[in-house]
């Protein structure tokens, strides 16, 4: 454990509640990851794919409801 640690972990008692949620707010967006847009890209060309093969009746769509069926069937 460093003392950094240590030391804010030792005085948060002393913080007001507004204090630990901006030190909350500040630490999970120090966890937060890089934004990657080839995967927006990839989702994109996915959904086009898809959307050429129902558009020229390769595939045909399932409604909702046949898709709760099928769920239902499968837990009982």
């Amino acid at each position: 454990m460093s003392a950094v640690f240590k030391q804010v972990i030792e005085n948060i008692v002393n913080l007001s509640s507004d204090e630990k949620a901006l030190i909350a707010h500040c630490l999970i967006s120090s966890l937060e990851v890089k934004y990657d847009d080839s995967v927006d890209q990839a989702w994109a060309e996915l959904a086009q794919q898809r959307f050429s093969e129902l558009e020229s009746g390769l595939v045909k769509g399932v409604s909702w409801n046949e898709i709760k069926d099928k769920i239902r069937q499968k837990s009982a």
